[in-house]
């Protein structure tokens, strides 16, 4: 498997983000060629209260690197892209690499 995951700042305004995520990027994503699997996380303050890291974290998995190259060039792939400007005005971090169950 290849693995991106997308790592996303906290927004200044957290409603319109998920709005936007929830009800146009995710749909873009889900139209992504090769794609095999795409999950979401919110994550939530730790135990002791702090804020987390991120926003959300998006993970979306390919067979392989080549899948990936071909999903994120495809019309589709650049059409998810080009809409991080629409709502990740705070920061995305994206990485990417094999992955591996243990």
């Amino acid at each position: 498997m290849f693995q991106l995951t997308v790592l996303y700042n906290h927004p200044e305004d957290p409603a319109a983000f998920d709005k936007h995520y929830d009800e146009v990027h995710i749909p873009l994503a889900k139209k992504l060629p090769g794609l095999q699997r795409f999950s979401v996380s919110r994550p939530v303050a730790g135990p002791d209260g702090a804020q987390p890291p991120y926003h959300l974290v998006a993970v979306l998995e390919f067979a392989d690197a080549a899948a990936f190259q071909a999903g994120m060039g495809s019309e589709e792939g650049q059409a998810a892209s080009a809409d991080l400007a629409n709502f990740a005005g705070a920061g995305v971090s994206l990485l990417t690499g094999p992955s591996q169950v243990a």
